[in-house]
């Protein structure tokens, strides 16, 4: 752990492109990963909670409802 969290965060279960679970941490920075099944590298970055900086800015509104 490098110091950005007080606390240790989760890795992800399966891989966001192919969905396996043979991926190993990877790269120089944390929450960077390679997927050992579709050879393709990922990062998980935490942005935080809340509205975006631009919803907050632009009145824009996110809608979890597409219909």
């Amino acid at each position: 752990m490098t110091g950005e969290s007080p606390t240790p965060r989760a890795q992800p279960f399966y891989c966001p492109y192919c969905g396996e679970e043979d991926f190993v941490p990877s790269g120089e920075h944390e929450g960077e990963f390679h997927c050992r099944s579709c050879n393709r590298r990922f990062s998980v970055t935490y942005l935080g909670l809340g509205p975006s900086p631009v919803d907050a800015v632009g009145g824009g509104t996110w809608h979890s409802d597409t219909r």
